[in-house]
């Protein structure tokens, strides 16, 4: 008997030692390839931008050069140069100035064109691969782009991961659009979810309750995409219709899908922590001549109050999570919100549309990873809280 406890105790530790070191290892492997996107540079890898060697010009931000080839900034003035119109010049347009015969099949010959070009124009930025830049003989100037930032990825205003010559990987229209639906999910299902929890613990028969009870916590296990579908069909078209918008997919809509799916969570903890309040507590208050809700109000929800926080938290962390449903629901525009009535897109959302499209190891690729330990680091001071919260209403307990 005793080799068997010890064998079963043994396997338990390993199983615990297992899955304690695979979390590990995942937490290291999502930072390590998160975080390798500060070693990338600016512009596309391969390609270098070259410039006029009279061009006085020597840096440009992955905002600008985005810009100059949006044909947003139009004069080097703007940007500390000399007062000239700019002219964006990609390598394929070589082969509009130049036939086949004349460029030839040879790079020297290839990249002598080019140095010609840029040479006989002091407005022109060049944006060409690497092994045509000729830069021996001082026709060209190299422009210093660096890798890409801290202000770049968290203080960037517009994801544009496919924009040439420089990809922008500004997280900040994401965090604000997961930030902002989960927030309006909060606002909507903790109200509604503490009624009911209020009214479970305190107010129903237990019949009603042993029906309630099960029924809501079947919501939690809907798959999320079912919701999705409710959204979309449902949900968009009528909130289109009634606020008179073009279109229903927007914060509003992804902010009740996860309230709905935030329900269930917030009403069970909180449920569980109200009904763990001392029946002497609530006996005492009525001696004193206290109502049913002055005791409710006065005395069970404040003893309540770090397990009704646990739920609200354990409901955020939900809401944040949350990838399909959200995805299918607020039109995924990648903006900082100014309205609930505007699409947005989520951290989870544009793990889940984008990471099947990019190059693996490439820029776009650890620009997701970095995206996912985002998500983690707020989950995880989610949980934190909500232990804390569970942690000292046991205290309170005892």
């Amino acid at each position: 008997m005793k080799l068997s406890e010890k064998l079963i105790e043994g396997l338990l530790k390993f199983s615990g030692s297992v899955s304690i070191i695979v979390i590990l290892l995942i937490t290291v492997f999502l930072f390590k390839e998160g975080l390798g996107i500060f070693n990338n540079p600016v512009v596309e890898n391969g390609y270098t931008l070259c410039l006029n060697p009279s061009n006085p010009v020597d840096k440009l931000t992955s905002y600008q050069i985005k810009e100059i080839f949006d044909y947003e900034i139009t004069n080097w003035k703007d940007l500390g140069g000399k007062d000239l119109e700019i002219r964006p010049f990609r390598f394929d347009e070589i082969f509009n100035i130049y036939s086949d015969e004349e460029l030839g099949e040879n790079y020297g010959l290839l990249s002598e064109k080019l140095a010609e070009e840029i040479e006989q124009d002091q407005s022109v930025i060049a944006f060409i691969p690497d092994k045509y830049v000729l830069n021996d003989a001082g026709k060209l100037k190299v422009l210093s782009t660096g890798t890409i930032s801290f202000n770049d990825f968290f203080g960037g205003k517009e994801w544009m991961p496919t924009s040439t010559p420089s990809a922008q990987f500004g997280a900040l229209p994401l965090i604000s659009g997961t930030l902002w639906v989960s927030f309006f999910a909060i606002l909507i299902a903790l109200p509604l979810g503490l009624g009911v929890a209020i009214y479970m613990s305190e107010l129903s028969t237990e019949r009603v309750r042993k029906l309630m009870k099960p029924a809501i916590e079947l919501l939690a296990g809907i798959p999320s995409v079912v919701y999705g579908f409710f959204g979309l069909i449902v949900l968009a078209p009528l909130i289109q219709k009634v606020f008179n918008l073009p279109v229903g997919e927007t914060a509003f809509a992804g902010s009740l899908i996860l309230a709905i799916m935030a329900l269930p969570t917030i009403i069970t903890v909180a449920e569980d922590s109200i009904r763990n309040t001392p029946n002497a507590m609530r006996e005492a208050s009525l001696s004193l001549g206290a109502n049913q809700w002055q005791t409710i109000y006065k005395v069970v929800i404040p003893y309540a109050s770090s397990g009704i926080s646990a739920a609200v938290i354990l409901g955020i962390g939900r809401a944040i999570g949350e990838t399909m449903a959200v995805l299918m629901v607020t039109g995924n525009a990648a903006v900082i919100p100014r309205s609930l009535f505007e699409p947005v897109r989520t951290i989870p959302a544009t793990i889940a549309a984008e990471l099947g499209e990019a190059p693996n190891g490439g820029t776009h690729y650890n620009a997701l990873f970095l995206l996912g330990c985002i998500l983690f680091l707020i989950t995880l001071v989610m949980s934190i809280f909500a232990e804390m919260a569970s942690k000292k209403q046991q205290n309170k307990g005892i």
